[in-house]
Parts: structure tokens; C-alpha cells; sequence
């Protein structure tokens, strides 16, 4: 009698030891859905009561459409010119107004300069011009007129400007005094007709906008999930959810769906914003923008997940997203210049840059309305980084199981 008391509650505790070392077999696709949702809505209820988490998700994002659209200008205006006119004459003047007329270049407020040199090196001014005593009776001799421009190298997108503009109004003012009053200068014959397509009236927000939205949507829905995930690490909670024996699969699934959720409110809220402010809407085709801003977003979210599953405290997680993801974003993504203008082999990097893909479609969809045969690659190559992404997180989620 009391060996076999004795020997029942061994089996008991060896059959209870054997429950709890080996991993609940889900139930099929329900039980698995089930863990799923029972993981999201966890994700939620914590996302919640994150002040810090609902600003980040809304309040940080519109702050940075709204810098992105008001704050970048990619074309130079108001450069100040310091000018030495020698000559003070109705032509100097007039070559003078002409380069002012181009509504880039206007004069420099300093009046303490001691020359035009001295204008550029304390910063006084960008360019200065020197109008030589005798540039009109040069003209009217139809002799040569050498005019001096020194213009400020340090700025080398404003010498670029600074030097086609100077061009530009010497070409038109030379024209002008053919027309008016001496026809027998002379002038090139070929006069090129410029025609710009797409945004003709140069409006930069039509540029900057539909970019903005792909480093704002690549930004944010990663960090506030590479914050949760290493949320769970720091806070040592992650040991709950080895216990439950939660599929690692299910694990990931639902936090990506409250994150791919918050990511696509989102994106609606800033694409509405960007309409009311800068007057920007899709044009053409609607379809390749609704298919791949989606697939966008939860890339961004699994990149996410896959940064905080590796990181060890969300200070990690925050700068291996600023760093791996948001600068390679900014910088070789094609948002401020061409990736063209990347050199070899940096140029290659920006292949597995998921932001570079997701612009070419956003520029495409506002200002350009090619559709799908000139952007039908975007949503496969972003199929194929959510593939590879989820592969990654997946296997960083199995090697921290809890060991038997």
C-alpha cells in the first residue's frame, strides 16, 4: 500500500515534468490564428497606455512631413551679390537689373565690405560682380566687355546656380541689345527652346512630398516596433511568452499586425496632409500606390521587429534603426539627389534600401503617372525584402527560446 502511494505521485511528477519540458503542438490553423490575436491584442493594450508610443506613432511623423516640405529647398534663391561698377552707366545698370530680374540673385544688404573680394571672405555675400570702367564704349565699339564674377566655392550646389544664371542673363542681354539698338553684335544663332515636363512650374514640394513619405513611413512604423520588441527583452517579460510555449511565428505575427495597423493610419494621415498643405495628389493610376504602400509599411514594421528581437534594451533598438535604417533611408534612397550621383561602390548599397524602391513609385504616382510599366518591380522587390526580413526575426525568435 504504501509503495504504490509512494509510486503514484512519482508518475504524476515525472508526467507533469514531461508536460511542461515539452512544447504545446498548436491545434491546427486555429489555435495558431488564436495565439495571433491573443498576441495583438496584448500589443495593443500596452501600445495604449505608451503616451510616448501614440506621439511617436502620430504627432513626430506630421512634425516631420511638415519640416520635410516647408524646411527642404533644393533650388537656391535670394543668393546676395556684392557689385563694383567702375563703369556707372545705362548698360552697366541694365546688365546689373538683368541679373537681379532672374529672382535669384539679389543684392547683398552689407554695406561694411571694403571690396568685392573682402564681401566673399567674411561671408558678406555669395558672388560679387566687377563692371571694368569702359564696359559700354567696349560694347558700342563691339569690342570684347570682360566683366569679373567671383563667386563663393564652399556652396557648390550655389556655384553650379550661380554660375548657369550669370550665363543665362548674358545670353538674354546681348539678345536684347540686338533687338533694340545694335543688331550688328553678335549672338549665337541657336536659341534652345527649354519645355519642362511633368512639373513645370518647378514647384519643389512636388518633389520633396512624395519622397518625404517614404523616409517618414520607413522611419517611424520601425522604430515603434523595434521598441516593443526589446521592450519585452529589457523589461525581462520575453520569459512569459517562452513559457506559454506562444509559436515564435504567432509571436511576431501579432505584434506586426498592431504595428502594421498603426503604420497604415499612418500613412493615410500624412498622404491627407500632404494634400492640404502642399496640393499634392495622385495622378494616373491609383492602383500601384494602394499596392505598395502596404507591402511599404510592413517591411518597415518586420524591420522593426527583426532590429528589436536582436537588441538587448530599447536605447539599442533606437540607434540601430536611426542608423541602419534611417540614414541609409535618407542618403540612398534617391530623396535629396540621384542615386546615379552615388559613386561605385556605394551605389551598390542602395540596392537593399527598401526606401529607394518605395519613392520611385511615390514620385511616379504624384508627378509623373507612368503606372505599372514603369514601376511594376516595386512591389516584388518589396515581397522579397518582407520574405527575407521575416526569415531573419523568425530565426532570432528561435535561438532565444527557452531551452528544455
Amino acid at each position: 500500500m504504501h509503495s504504490t502511494i509512494e509510486n503514484g505521485p512519482r508518475e504524476n511528477r515525472n508526467e507533469i515534468g514531461k508536460a511542461s519540458r515539452s512544447p504545446q503542438r498548436p491545434g491546427g490553423p486555429g489555435a495558431f490564428l488564436n495565439q495571433v490575436i491573443a498576441q495583438a491584442s496584448k500589443e495593443w493594450s500596452e501600445f495604449k497606455r505608451d503616451k510616448l508610443s501614440m506621439a511617436l506613432a502620430f504627432l513626430l511623423p506630421l512634425f516631420s512631413l511638415i519640416l520635410f516640405g516647408y524646411g527642404i529647398r533644393l533650388e537656391s534663391s535670394s543668393i546676395p551679390m556684392f557689385v563694383e561698377d567702375h563703369d556707372n552707366t545705362y548698360l552697366s545698370r541694365e546688365y546689373i537689373a538683368r541679373l537681379y530680374a532672374t529672382n535669384i540673385i539679389v543684392p547683398t544688404k552689407a554695406t561694411q565690405a571694403k571690396s568685392p573680394r573682402d564681401a566673399i571672405d567674411r561671408g558678406l555675400a555669395k558672388m560679387s560682380l566687377i563692371i571694368p570702367h569702359g564696359f559700354s564704349a567696349a560694347i558700342f565699339q563691339q569690342k570684347s566687355a570682360p566683366l569679373r564674377v567671383l563667386v563663393d566655392g564652399t556652396d557648390i550646389a550655389n556655384t553650379q546656380i550661380v554660375s548657369n544664371t550669370v550665363q543665362a542673363a548674358n545670353l538674354y542681354f546681348i539678345a536684347r541689345l540686338v533687338k533694340s539698338r545694335l543688331p550688328e553684335v553678335s549672338v549665337e544663332m541657336v536659341k534652345p527652346q527649354l519645355r519642362i515636363w511633368f512639373n513645370p512650374g518647378r514647384a519643389e514640394p512636388l518633389f520633396i512630398v512624395p519622397g518625404a513619405f517614404g523616409i517618414i513611413l520607413w522611419m517611424y512604423p520601425a522604430l515603434l516596433a523595434a521598441v516593443a520588441a526589446s521592450r519585452e527583452k529589457e523589461q525581462d517579460t520575453i520569459i512569459r511568452v517562452y513559457a506559454s510555449k506562444v509559436a515564435p511565428m504567432a509571436f511576431l505575427l501579432g505584434k506586426a499586425l498592431i504595428y502594421f495597423i498603426v503604420g497604415m493610419a499612418l500613412a493615410l494621415m500624412v498622404m491627407v496632409v500632404g494634400a492640404l498643405l502642399f496640393q499634392i495628389h495622385p495622378i494616373g493610376d491609383p492602383t500601384p500606390l494602394l499596392v505598395a504602400t502596404p507591402l511599404y509599411v510592413l517591411t518597415s514594421v518586420l524591420f522593426g521587429l527583426m532590429l528589436g528581437t536582436y537588441s538587448n534594451s530599447q536605447t539599442t533598438a533606437v540607434q540601430a534603426t536611426s542608423t541602419a535604417g534611417f540614414f541609409p533611408c535618407l542618403l540612398l534612397s534617391g530623396f535629396v539627389y540621384p542615386i546615379d550621383n552615388i559613386p561605385f561602390p556605394l551605389s551598390l548599397f542602395s540596392i537593399i534600401v527598401p526606401a529607394r524602391y518605395f519613392i520611385l513609385l511615390t514620385r511616379d504616382a504624384y508627378v509623373r503617372a507612368a503606372g505599372w510599366p514603369a514601376i511594376w518591380q516595386v512591389p516584388l522587390a518589396l515581397c522579397a525584402f518582407i520574405v527575407v526580413i521575416l526569415f531573419l526575426t523568425w530565426l532570432g525568435l528561435r535561438r532565444m527560446q527557452l531551452k528544455d
